[in-house]
């Protein structure tokens, strides 16, 4: 997540080549997200695009993975750059952003409109979609938890997209798996949120094919 904004992390894993058989193109996911994409506070071997890469080659599901992560982006930041960081052979998205809205106490409202709208862009592109949504946690009053968390299953559900209901789960609120800053997974929590995270990626990209 993360407030003070960096470039976008392109962490292009292995060479097509090498995880498909010769005469295939490799399947290729992008990462539209904010600093958990962009792998702060760790080398990009260990960020969650090439570990996302490795989870899904280890299901029998190979692709590359790219990781199109600013710091500190909201979901408004990401509509704005959606259409030049995901890249036109990109077969599936993963829209990983929302936690800095919620850090940011914006109006959920305005991120499901714009969530609403990245969504709508990538299908017009004919990029297939996989919602990573966001869960507020406890200290956050309950009103605008309730809120916030409708708002991924809710585009999700009217735009016709597989949802992961939550990005940082089995990592979030998890000592030995976040960094000091409590929020930002570490190597061992990224490895744990790209083992979950493949088999739904792997699902979508056959659902696209």
């Amino acid at each position: 997540m993360g407030l003070a904004l960096a470039s976008p992390a392109l962490v292009t894993a292995e060479p097509a080549r090498r995880i498909t058989p010769p005469g295939r193109r490799a399947k290729v996911v992008t990462i539209l997200g904010d600093s958990i994409t962009a792998g702060l506070g760790l080398p990009a071997d260990q960020a969650l695009p090439a570990r996302l890469q490795a989870a899904l080659a280890a299901i029998g599901a190979p692709a590359v993975v790219r990781g199109a992560g600013v710091s500190g982006d909201t979901m408004a930041a990401g509509l704005a750059r959606v259409d030049f960081s995901v890249q036109a052979d990109s077969d599936l998205c993963i829209v990983a952003l929302g936690g800095n809205d919620l850090l940011q106490g914006l109006d959920p409202k305005a991120t499901q409109a714009s969530l609403e709208r990245i969504v709508r862009r990538l299908k017009a592109r004919r990029i297939g979609v996989l919602v990573a949504g966001m869960v507020a946690p406890p200290v956050i009053g309950h009103g605008y938890a309730h809120d916030y968390d409708w708002v991924f299953p809710a585009v999700a559900r009217a735009e016709r997209v597989p949802l992961y209901p939550n990005l940082l789960d089995g990592v979030g609120q998890i000592i030995n798996l976040t960094q000091r800053d409590g929020i930002h997974p570490n190597a061992q929590g990224v490895q744990v949120i790209a083992r979950r995270l493949a088999p739904v990626v792997a699902r979508a990209l056959k659902a696209h094919a």
